[in-house]
């Protein structure tokens, strides 16, 4: 099966398709949502009530911290900064590192549409090394949601919002009840 192109709502900047597999493509019929909930423009990356979250949480020593720096529409973009404690093979960010980072800012995306996502499906393409020390950029967007299922894409870009690509994502993520999350904690 042949995974049919998507990008943002306003179109891939790149005008290429992302790596979406047929499993992280939106069904036809899928919808993009406005966003919903309170106003996201202020979207905190943390969850309220855990600082330890190694994507973007500010007391996980050797996480990764993703900040995001601004919201247009399920557009997110973040960033975060490869430190030495993120490498894989000598002086180059490790893949799994990359991908989590992803998958933050994949998240975060979901997030804006005002409901509960957990990911469901997580695909990575690398496209270029990530040094050490680098500051990488990330950009995700919902591609179309279709009852509990949201379907998301990304990318990560070195050394700024133009720079070249390093990784680029596809998801689909699955909406669950607020419970879920406290229910996990208890045990």
């Amino acid at each position: 099966m042949t995974a049919r192109s998507t990008g943002s709502p306003s179109g891939s900047p790149s005008g290429r398709p992302g790596p979406a597999s047929s499993r992280t493509t939106p069904p036809p019929g899928a919808t993009v949502p406005e966003p919903s909930g309170p106003d996201r423009r202020d979207l905190d990356l943390k969850l309220a009530d855990y600082d330890g979250c190694f994507g973007c949480g500010d007391q996980s020593s050797d996480g990764l911290r993703v900040k995001q720096t601004g919201i247009t529409g399920t557009e997110v973009t973040g960033e975060f900064t490869v430190l030495e404690a993120h490498q894989g093979a000598p002086g180059l960010a490790h893949g799994g590192v990359l991908a989590t980072a992803m998958d933050e800012s994949l998240g975060s995306s979901a997030w804006v549409l005002g409901k509960r996502y957990v990911t469901g499906r997580l695909e990575t393409d690398f496209m270029a090394p990530v040094p050490v020390g680098s500051t990488v950029y990330l950009r995700s967007w919902c591609t179309g949601v279709d009852g509990r299922k949201a379907y998301l894409q990304g990318e990560g870009r070195i050394g700024g919002p133009d720079g070249p690509i390093a990784v680029r994502a596809a998801a689909l993520f699955i909406e669950v009840p607020e419970e879920h999350f406290s229910r996990e904690r208890e045990g």
